[in-house]
């Protein structure tokens, strides 16, 4: 019986997050305190790290809630007859 490899956890500097999203260090740090990304400060001294797999999970979220907004946006500027059809079962 073979053992599954066990993956070490990775850890990113901001700067790498940050280029990674095109957003600002601030912004990845922010990211950390909102709990929207796990992190730590490692090291002597101590100095930022974000965990890789939060960031897939970041992504991940972010993904699907663009998915669901553009979602909604199209709900909002569709028509009648797209929502409901135009079969005659929903004319009265």
């Amino acid at each position: 019986m073979s053992a599954s490899p066990v993956r070490a956890s990775r850890y990113l500097a901001p700067a790498q997050v940050a280029e990674l999203l095109s957003i600002e260090v601030d912004e990845v740090i922010a990211l950390v305190h909102e709990g929207r990304l796990r992190g730590a400060q490692l090291g002597s001294p101590p100095r930022w790290r974000v965990e890789e797999t939060s960031l897939e999970g970041y992504l991940a979220e972010e993904s699907e809630n663009s998915r669901r907004m553009a979602l909604w946006h199209q709900s909002q500027t569709a028509s009648f007859p797209e929502v409901w059809g135009t079969s005659s079962a929903h004319r009265s």
